[in-house]
């Protein structure tokens, strides 16, 4: 067993190294304050402000509205407690001989095999000094012979049992009985892992027991695990259905990257399940994976720690998977997360064992409370309905006194909330996302709660996407009437404020506009929204080469996904809509061949974005998926400042109005005001130009065909249609010669980077443009029989 780690950080082994503090004095006073204006705030809602006297129903709606702010700033103190020594941990510098065998167990069931096979990939990418020592094995709880086959072609090992007993846990602790490493690499089947994974996880334990050398069995600290944060490629939902991929991070940042961490204070560090490397003593000491619970992290976690391991929570991305992508698989694991910590802290005993100290206690309790928000959720609605819409006194004060006491309070704790998470999340998205899952997770918990214990691993969807606008609405039906209630409580305390000539209802005002902003954005969440690509675009800035009849064009990635890839050009050069190009992308580490064909063109003002569908990997399949997943998520690390709650409505409101428009331009549309001489001696402007087609100013009755030179290139103008503002519209009849000459093509391509932004008249109007657009289409295809 090993040394019972204390719950002071200085009883760590002396000469770890650590980061003390990455707040400065001044966040520490301003914690000092929240923490002191919290218990004022309490006392005076104790003593002074519960209902006695006003009926049954307003004690016990005064006692529960208490109860909840209660334990829920108790729980808001640990984590300011956790915060005011907040630990990180450098990445210790080992010998490459020391590095040991792992073991990496990447378990699955029913996922799609393109999706495991980028999870294998990523682990074959992964550095380590002696690649002979990383292990790989497949967990396949779905006993599929494809898996096993795709195993095989992959080089890796295949794992698999006759039944599925104790779900998850079962399936890793039937691998952890076959292999033997003494360090194991936990991963969902959808984690991704970063090349540098193992680089910079398995240096703490080889560090540890390098210091361990020649120390007394009672004198040694032994490593459980270290947890990376678990990373997500694709927006999730609540970034995705509210408008928000570009305003908001992932949901699940605030966990991983600050209260994980955080935890390493009082040791109280929780097993995520993935992205996790795990001593194999630490393993066999705690009984292998907790299987009595259905989450078998969480409690495997705390059986670690009850054996006196210490474990690590590291803020560095190091592998990346996929969020839910609809509403129903996201309450089933939030659900099963809930359920699975209730019963897990129940069945681990936390607070009657003796293996835990007094924080991890604390914190563990924290966990709990934390999954007991739909409660919490209901009675912060009812309460001010309670009130203003059915005359029932829930919180005894004056105006006065709430601006004294609660005032303080409020606006302390909001500001430590943004501060300590590094501004990853505030009170006010807290309670967007609770609102969310509230209505369908309060009945489960309670559940829950009363002992009454799913026992049934339900695995969360991956890989599939599904357009859910407009599917969920009976999902809206709690939200809705609370909308109404809420609505008719605004209107009454607006009133009472009129009659009375006073102030005296305006808190709860306030608190009901602010319940009505988050069930409004509940209803949003739950509208849904359609999924317009199969797979997700990494944003990615990366050296390419775009190769085109002989021309190779160098320029950068914009954008990249599993079936496209656009790039950045400086100039709007000429590429046929109908020939596959060759695209060569080089990182550091990675190189992949493309063939693909141009989808769109745009103009992004100061430069062209040019869009291709992959039509062949050519080889280079596997490390083109490293090009994209082995990075750092491009979606954002923080919330955006410029997210009020009237942008947040505005935007969804906005977005879900306006009318797609899509486009269908394959050629770069460059506007100029460019005079030609043409053959039969007179000059012609040409204010659009795209290669294929040009518009010509003709203040006449346009003429049939026009021979036009630029930049010494002959073009050959057949006219297709007339246009208003006395323009009409030419398609260049020798497109294709030019194309195929190399020569012509680059003199072609450098007059129109010459005239392109030049005075021109005013664009044709969008209605027009739209239609031009569908006009031309047949007179490309025509132009191709040309």
């Amino acid at each position: 067993m090993a040394k019972k780690v204390k719950f002071k950080m200085k009883k760590v082994h002396k000469g770890e190294k650590r980061e003390k503090s990455v707040l400065d004095l001044r966040d520490k006073l301003w914690f000092i304050l929240t923490i002191f204006c919290t218990l004022i705030y309490l006392t005076w809602r104790f003593l002074r402000t519960i209902p006695l006297e006003y009926g049954l129903v307003s004690l016990i709606a005064g006692i529960a509205l208490f109860v909840v702010e209660f334990f829920g700033m108790i729980e808001a103190m640990i984590h300011y407690i956790n915060m005011f020594t907040y630990q990180k941990f450098d990445v210790p510098v080992v010998p490459p001989r020391k590095y040991p065998h792992v073991d990496v167990f990447i378990a699955t069931y029913n996922e799609p095999l393109d999706l495991v096979y980028k999870t294998i990939n990523g682990c074959k990418y992964m550095d380590y000094p002696d690649k002979k020592k990383v292990h790989i094995y497949v967990c396949d709880d779905g006993h599929r012979p494809e898996m096993k086959e795709m195993a095989e072609k992959a080089g890796v090992n295949y794992i698999t049992r006759p039944d599925n007993a104790h779900a998850k846990a079962g399936n890793l602790n039937n691998a952890l009985s076959v292999t033997q490493s003494p360090y194991i690499l936990t991963l969902d089947a959808d984690m991704i892992p970063k090349h540098d994974l193992l680089m910079r996880t398995i240096p703490y334990f080889v560090d540890q027991e390098m210091k361990n050398e020649g120390l007394e069995e009672k004198e040694q600290i032994h490593i459980g695990f270290v947890q990376s944060p678990q990373s997500f490629h694709n927006p999730d939902l609540f970034q995705f259905n509210l408008y928000s991929e570009g305003r908001i991070p992932n949901e699940q940042d605030y966990f991983y990257r600050d209260i994980q961490v955080s935890r390493n204070r009082s040791n109280s560090v929780i097993y995520g399940g993935s992205n996790t490397v795990l001593s194999r003593m630490a393993l066999e000491a705690a009984g292998g994976f907790f299987d009595k619970t259905i989450t078998e992290d969480y409690g495997t976690g705390i059986a670690i720690q009850k054996q006196g391991f210490r474990c690590i929570a590291t803020n560095e991305v190091l592998a990346s998977g996929l969020s839910p992508t609809d509403l129903k698989s996201l309450i089933t694991q939030r659900i099963r997360w809930a359920r699975g910590v209730i019963s897990t802290n129940r069945k681990q005993h936390i607070f009657l064992t003796t293996k835990l100290s007094i924080a991890q206690k604390a914190n563990y309790w924290a966990s709990e409370f934390y999954w007991l928000s739909p409660v919490k959720r209901l009675i912060y609605f009812l309460s001010p309905i309670l009130f203003a819409t059915f005359n029932f006194m829930v919180v005894k004060c004056t105006l006065l006194e709430v601006l004294l006491f609660w005032l303080p309070m409020y606006i302390t704790s909001n500001i430590s909330l943004r501060m300590l998470s590094r501004n990853i999340r505030t009170a006010k998205w807290t309670s967007v996302y609770e609102t969310v899952l509230f209505p369908y997770m309060l009945l489960p918990i309670l559940m829950e709660k009363l002992g009454i214990t799913l026992k049934t691993f339900k695995v969360t969807k991956k890989g599939d996407v599904e357009n859910e606008a407009g599917k969920n609405v009976v999902y809206m039906i709690p939200f809705l009437l609370l909308i109404v209630l809420s609505i008719i409580g605004i209107i009454r305390c607006i009133l009472m404020m009129m009659q009375s000539n006073g102030a005296g209802p305006i808190v709860v005002l306030f608190w009901l506009v602010f319940n009505l902003y988050t069930l409004v954005m509940a209803c949003f969440f739950v509208m849904g929204r359609n999924y317009l690509r199969k797979s997700e675009r990494v944003q990615a800035q990366e050296d390419c080469t775009v190769l085109s009849s002989g021309t190779a064009y160098p320029c950068k990635t914009v954008d990249l996904s599993e079936n496209g890839v656009a790039v950045r050009l400086d100039q709007p050069v000429f590429l046929k809509d109908d020939e596959t190009v060759e695209i060569g992308i080089t990182t550091d580490r990675y190189a992949a061949k493309l063939k693909a064909k141009i989808v769109h063109v745009d103009d992004r003002k100061d430069y062209w974005k040019y869009a291709f569908v992959i039509e062949d990997y050519c080889g280079t399949y596997d490390e083109y998926l490293q090009i994209l997943y082995d990075r750092i998520p491009t979606l954002p690390q923080n919330l955006s400042k410029s997210g009020s709650v009237f942008g947040d409505l505005s935007i969804n409101t906005g977005r879900r109005m306006e009318k797609p428009f899509y486009q269908n331009r394959k050629m770069p549309r460059v506007t100029m005001s460019a005079s030609l001489p043409g053959e039969d001696g007179k000059t012609y402007t040409v204010t659009d130009f795209n290669y294929q087609f040009c518009t010509i100013k003709a203040e006449e009755e346009p003429e049939k065909e026009i021979r036009l030179t630029a930049n010494t290139v002959p073009l050959h103008c057949l006219f297709s249609r007339s246009l208003s503002e006395g323009r009409a519209l030419y398609l260049v009849e020798n497109a294709h010669e030019i194309y195929a000459d190399a020569e012509k093509r680059r003199m072609l391509e450098e007059w129109v980077a010459e005239k392109m932004g030049g005075e021109a008249e005013e664009e044709v109007s969008a209605q027009e443009e739209k239609q031009e657009e569908k006009e031309q289409a047949p007179q490309f295809d025509e132009m191709k029989t040309l």
